[in-house]
């Protein structure tokens, strides 16, 4: 009998033996594998345009000089611990997450009606408030746009909901298929899920104007649909919070129940933070108050609670004006820069005579433009241009430069002159 001192050595090579011999090897994320790609790339004039990051004109990432100053004064705070946060997370940070998305003069806020706890940015808000769905929500089903970002229909179908689509894109006007957005909605099922977008579409960049938001409103509430917002622009399409909110605070206004995930990744640049909350207006006081102890204990067993760092970046710039200031100057100069480049690349297909209408690009708003390329197209400016974006055809107007802008017009006329 060997003793307890003595250990046993296992041949690295007998993989057959393990009991996960029979795993296959999954395949690359198809938003981070474009990533992977393109590091591996050794060209000199490569150009990741599938990362959903800001970059400066350098095409470097951006750390705000608001939050590196707020960090300094948190690293010199001495009587700052590490403790655990409540499961809740930290309680300004909620509360001021809420003023930031509804409105600080909002009903449903004066009234104790919102429900706010801090989440894993939006992923974890999403999963959070799925899975909440799934344990006190009489229908299982959510209804989500097609197309929509990528992770959506795995985070609530791992939440135990069942995920259906309805029609949002209209591939032959690089717009939005409204009229089949009403249909299908029309015909889901009362007390339907809806999951919709707070601004600037991921990936498409199409949005409903105020008329035809207040046009959804209306469905929705007519059957009794559950709004679930996914905001994680805020302030990053438009340039302007309050314009970016304007179609989740139409929906609050009426006083109807809705979800909200919330995300601090693009409009704080706190994307490795996980920075996010998710909120859910309820009906009353009493109501709200019993929504948060069962959301509780959907996040206890989860990850038990938020880390602590992104939030009080977060809360320190949402409670301080000249903070908050200083935070909405550059917030609007990393969109300004974006609606800039979308205005570069127009230009520059429209000099070189490149066939078809691109006026979507300029047409679209926020991170994210759905060329039109097909995957074909897509595969040719990889292997002829080196330019990595996702086979949807959906590129990143943050990775763009002016200096960029050129190689990139120069591929798509020829993905279009020369790859049907």
């Amino acid at each position: 009998m060997a003793s307890v001192n003595q250990s046993v050595s296992v041949s690295p090579t007998a993989s057959s033996d393990s009991v996960f011999a029979h795993l296959l090897p999954a395949p690359e994320d198809p938003i981070l594998g474009v990533t992977v790609a393109y590091n591996k790339d050794p060209s000199p004039v490569k150009l990741n345009l599938g990362v959903g990051a800001y970059r400066t004109e350098e095409g470097k990432p951006l750390v705000l000089n608001v939050v590196r100053r707020v960090e300094q004064q948190l690293v010199n705070e001495a009587s700052r611990n590490k403790e655990y946060l409540p499961i809740v997370g930290v309680a300004d940070f909620n509360k001021l997450s809420a003023r930031l998305i509804f409105g600080a003069d909002s009903p449903a806020i004066q009234e104790n009606r919102v429900t706010t706890v801090q989440c894993l940015s939006g992923t974890g808000s999403l999963r959070v408030g799925g899975e909440f769905l799934a344990r006190h929500y009489h229908q299982r089903t959510i209804y989500i746009p097609q197309p929509t970002w990528g992770n959506h229909p795995k985070i609530f179908t791992l939440a135990g909901l069942s995920v259906k689509t309805y029609r949002y894109y209209a591939p032959a006007t690089r717009g939005l298929d409204f009229e089949g957005l009403l249909e299908d909605l029309g015909s889901a099922p009362s007390g339907s899920i809806v999951l919709l977008h707070a601004c600037a579409h991921n990936p498409t960049g199409v949005d409903p104007t105020t008329e035809q938001w207040e046009q959804i409103r209306k469905l929705l509430r007519s059957k009794a649909l559950l709004p679930f917002f996914d905001s994680a622009y805020q302030g990053f399409a438009s340039g302007s919070l309050d314009i970016d909110a304007q179609a989740v605070r139409l929906f609050v206004a009426d006083g109807g129940e809705l979800l909200l995930a919330q995300s601090y990744a693009k409009n704080m640049g706190l994307y490795g933070e996980r920075v996010g909350a998710l909120s859910i207006v309820s009906k009353s006081a009493d109501v709200a108050s019993r929504v948060e102890s069962q959301v509780k204990l959907v996040v206890r067993p989860m990850y038990s609670n938020p880390p602590i760092h992104g939030a009080s970046i977060v809360a320190a710039i949402l409670r301080d004006r000249d903070l908050y200031n200083e935070w909405h100057i550059e917030l609007k100069a990393m969109a300004d820069r974006i609606i800039k480049m979308r205005q570069q690349l127009f230009d520059a297909l429209q000099s070189r005579g490149t066939p078809g209408d691109w006026s979507h690009i300029i047409k679209q708003i926020g991170m994210f433009t759905f060329t039109g390329l097909n995957a074909e197209q897509v595969s040719f400016l990889t292997k002829e241009y080196h330019i990595y974006l996702t086979s949807d055809g959906r590129i990143s107007m943050a990775g763009l430069s002016s200096k960029t802008v050129p190689h990139l017009a120069d591929a798509i006329h020829a993905a279009v002159t020369r790859v049907v």
